[in-house]
């Protein structure tokens, strides 16, 4: 695959030729245009960036109106809402507010855009908060919401959007991308983009930080160890504390700076103590960093079994006789080992109780007793 280059603001949206066209002519011709969208793709493919390019061209006057862009662009613009959420869930009140803001006029551009990141993290009564907005939208009002998949959100929702489906970029265009981004080795960076399955954001992470490169190996490495319940145990807890520690790592350096900047808002010198009138804001503060920091550590657990998954994927290739096209190709000799040593109905299992495992901690079962029972089937090819 061979992207061009779309003007601006489409100049960042890479690898989906067909989706910026699509919404470039909506964006130019309100015969075209839907009061409510769906960009829906795989983790890593683009839908955020492509949501505030498409609100850009929405609310400019036109593509010589670079400057109204730039704001929409930078988050700056008035005419353009937006709810990304570092939480578990979409909160009811977060929904209604943005229905509220629906409803306004817009105010500089031609139209208002509200534009909801993480649709898929609304339960069934805060999706309910958006139907009539959906439904009965002002004319100038255009939604855009964005999910990994249409099945992300309740039928009542999909019917009343316009679904747009990114594609999935292939390992070698990801990886050239990650080296004119990063100026990364070649070969760190096919190797990074295999080892994310094409997630353009970890894929770059991995590539630049070896560290985590090295984390992701050990955490494999760990998991083919596992002999019995006693290591099983001790590997999951082993897991849960580096998803830990890296959760802390990503936060941490941003609550610091959000509870600063606060406390400069409200007029308090760095070590001064909080007036008890203003504790209820710093109070208020904390909470959200808490709700962050657990779905920053579901996130990273959640990335370690989908790292799970492609490692005993590669088995059931082998298993197949299909050894070409493996994710993990470093660990060649251990899944040759496994998948010899390894019925596929026991693959198989594993890779059931994987994916079992997922929607079990999306349903907020604790994390460890999760991962001990899984692991627990890796060593025994049995479910506890």
């Amino acid at each position: 695959m061979t992207a061009t280059l779309a003007p601006f603001p489409w100049t960042d949206v890479w690898g989906q030729d067909a989706a910026v066209e699509a919404l470039r002519s909506a964006a130019s011709d309100p015969a075209s245009l839907s009061h409510a969208w769906l960009i829906t793709g795989p983790p890593g493919s683009g839908r955020s960036t492509l949501a505030y390019a498409f609100a850009a061209a929405l609310i400019a006057e036109g593509p010589e109106d670079e400057q109204t862009m730039r704001q929409v662009l930078a988050g700056t613009h008035p005419d353009v809402t937006a709810l990304r959420t570092d939480k578990v869930i979409i909160t009811i009140k977060e929904a209604r507010a943005l229905v509220e803001r629906s409803y306004f006029s817009p105010s500089a551009g031609r139209y208002r855009v509200i534009v909801v990141e993480d649709a898929d993290r609304m339960v069934e009564r805060t999706s309910n908060v958006l139907l009539k907005a959906l439904e009965e939208p002002p004319e100038k009002t255009v939604w855009v919401l964005c999910a990994p998949s249409e099945a992300d959100l309740l039928p009542t929702i999909r019917s009343r959007v316009r679904p747009l489906r990114l594609r999935e970029p292939d390992v070698h265009d990801v990886a050239r991308l990650i080296v004119e981004r990063t100026g990364a080795d070649p070969a760190v960076a096919e190797q990074a983009a295999r080892h994310a399955q094409r997630h353009i954001g970890m894929a770059q992470r991995l590539a630049t930080d070896e560290s985590a490169r090295r984390r992701r190996d050990a955490t494999l490495r760990s998991v083919l160890s596992v002999r019995g319940v006693g290591s099983a145990v001790e590997v999951a807890g082993e897991i849960i504390q580096a998803a830990t520690d890296d959760a802390k790592s990503l936060t941490a350096e941003r609550d610091a700076a959000e509870r600063a900047s606060l406390l400069r808002t409200v007029g308090i010198a760095e070590g001064q103590a909080v007036p008890p009138a203003l504790r209820a804001q710093i109070s208020a503060l904390e909470d959200d960093q808490k709700k962050r920091a657990t779905r920053s550590l579901r996130d990273g657990i959640d990335r370690v079994l989908t790292d799970l998954q492609s490692m005993f994927r590669d088995v059931m290739m082998l298993q197949y006789g299909r050894g070409d096209d493996l994710i993990n190709r470093e660990l060649r000799a251990e899944l040759d080992g496994l998948a010899a040593a390894w019925p596929v109905e026991r693959t198989l299992v594993v890779l059931d109780h994987l994916a079992e495992t997922r929607e079990a901690l999306e349903r907020n079962v604790a994390p460890t007793l999760a991962l001990e029972s899984l692991l627990v089937t890796v060593a025994s090819g049995r479910k506890p």
